[in-house]
């Protein structure tokens, strides 16, 4: 198993440099099972808006396409993920979080999680956005994308954001991770996330995307 810490500036905001550090880091990891929490007390507040604002269109671009190569590489792991959701997961954060098989998060009210990318002006990522849809429960789906609201965790939790909130979050994350990891693999990859996506191609990406 290996554990995988997110972390930039702030509350682990994604920028360029961030993204790319985590795909080096899911080539170090060669497939095996894998947890990710959050430096500090969060997981991401999400994307960079400071960098996105300095970057010319072609930066916009490179940024993503990292997003995207990022939201696929986890979603289409081929062994058990698990993310601890240490604190606030915002935006970017809560996409990536999205991508995990288990989703455990903290029950610190102070936590914030969702997906309030319209709030701010930001597009999903084509990727992103059919990931989210494959993901989030039917019926609370179009809330979630559209009324871009933050919820604390016991709501999160209740609209499908998380699977289960815990005093000591990665303790638990690394319990679920290592019960999963038990399973023969065979047996568990029908029931992971992505399987559909596995011949699909790369999306399109450019700088519209935010």
């Amino acid at each position: 198993m290996v554990e995988l810490t997110l972390e930039g500036p702030g509350k682990n905001a994604l920028s360029t440099a961030v993204l790319e550090g985590l795909l080096a880091q899911l080539d170090a990891a060669e497939g095996q099972p894998l947890l990710l929490t959050g430096a500090g007390d969060a997981l991401s507040a999400g994307v960079n808006l400071k960098e996105i604002a300095t970057l010319p269109p072609e930066g916009i671009a490179h940024f993503l396409t990292l997003l995207d190569q990022v939201v696929r590489r986890l979603y289409l792991w081929p062994a058990p993920t698990v993310v601890a959701v240490n604190g606030h997961a915002i935006a970017g954060g809560s996409v990536i979080a999205c991508t995990f098989d288990l989703r455990i998060g903290t029950t610190d009210p102070r936590a914030r999680i969702g997906l309030n990318e319209l709030a701010i002006g930001v597009r999903f990522p084509p990727a992103a956005l059919a990931m989210l849809r494959a993901r989030l429960p039917t019926q609370h789906v179009d809330r979630l994308l559209l009324a871009a609201e933050l919820h604390g965790p016991v709501e999160a939790l209740r609209l499908g954001l998380l699977d289960e909130l815990s005093d000591d979050v990665l303790t638990t994350a690394r319990a679920r991770l290592a019960a999963l990891a038990a399973y023969p693999p065979r047996a568990l990859r029908p029931h992971q996330r992505g399987p559909s996506w596995r011949h699909s191609g790369p999306a399109r990406l450019g700088a519209q995307g935010l």
